[in-house]
């Protein structure tokens, strides 16, 4: 009790009327001026660069990558002809690729916690931009810094929460989230990311295990909703400033690919049960970039979402 009392009497503190603190920080990042509300940033545990990014990624052949099943997922991304993967196994342990496709600077990035893989065009305002992992945490998702200003990024939000790059917003890049035989039949040339990281992991041992079956969630949430499992995987998509989740077991109910509307635009929802994957095309068939990943983490950064409900059967 009197920790928790403690803990509440700092809080007020710290904050003045409007919700912005004074002096606050965290992992060694300045938190005095967030987008967010500062008590709801959380420590995860490790400090900043605990969790080490990968910089200079090495890639070999797919003929080569043996230590990959044909179901393992991975998160693929090609770009200017040049097609990668990068397997959850090896982004667990990182969460965070500084990559570059041609002469183009991409940082993929991947949330354990919220399941949710997204690749980012790693250019702001004409500069590129290389990001760690800070250690800190917002409705359970990973926080990002840039090394150049030191802004935290929030993934799901995929904008700058503090610092000098403060409300900028990252391009978000279309990346498949599905199985390596899925991404290799697709892409016979892919690249994959080599467990070579020059890091001392056990790839072959998942850290998460038993965490994407259990209704248990880590960290506080802004927003919560028991309208599916907490971990139900989702496509997630914001278009016009609208945004709509589609649960995979509304998916599985339905006959795809099929039509649908978000807000005024006309959209092609794909979904492939054997991969459990899925994307969305506009009316144009270009690739709207979309996120998959755990229901509770979409509800809380997007709690005004519009949900795919699969349509009944006729009888």
């Amino acid at each position: 009790l009197m920790r928790k009392f403690v803990s509440s009497l700092l809080t007020v503190l710290l904050l003045n009327g409007t919700g912005v603190a004074w002096g606050v920080e965290r992992n060694g990042f300045d938190l005095s001026d967030t987008l967010v509300p500062v008590a709801e940033i959380q420590g995860g545990g490790p400090a900043k660069d605990g969790i080490p990014a990968l910089d200079h990624p090495s890639f070999i052949a797919a003929d080569g990558a043996d230590f990959l099943a044909p179901d393992d997922r991975v998160l693929g991304l090609a770009r200017h002809g040049i097609a990668k993967a990068y397997p959850i196994a090896i982004l667990n342990w990182h969460e965070v690729v500084n990559d570059r496709f041609g002469n183009e600077p991409v940082v993929v990035t991947f949330c354990p916690l919220c399941g949710t893989g997204m690749a980012f065009l790693a250019t702001v305002e004409g500069r590129a931009l290389g990001f760690g992992v800070s250690g800190l945490l917002y409705n359970s998702d990973v926080l990002l810094y840039d090394r150049q200003t030191e802004s935290l990024w929030s993934q799901l939000m995929t904008t700058a929460i503090s610092g000098p790059l403060k409300g900028q917003r990252l391009t978000m890049a279309p990346v498949a989230h599905t199985t390596w035989a899925d991404w290799r039949e697709r892409h016979p040339a892919t690249r994959v990311l080599s467990p070579d990281t020059g890091h001392r992991r056990d790839y072959g041992r998942d850290p998460y295990a038993g965490y994407v079956q259990s209704e248990q969630v880590m960290f506080p949430l802004r927003f919560e909703n028991r309208r599916f499992h907490p971990k139900e995987s989702v496509i997630g998509v914001e278009l016009d400033g609208r945004f709509k989740a589609y649960p995979f077991a509304e998916l599985e109910r339905t006959a795809t690919p099929f039509t649908d509307r978000i807000g005024e635009r006309g959209v092609r929802v794909e979904y492939d049960a054997a991969h459990r994957t899925g994307r969305v095309l506009d009316a144009t068939g270009r690739e709207i970039p979309s996120v998959i990943g755990f229901w509770f983490a979409w509800h809380a950064f997007h709690p005004e979402t519009e949900v795919y409900t699969a349509p009944k059967p006729s009888r």
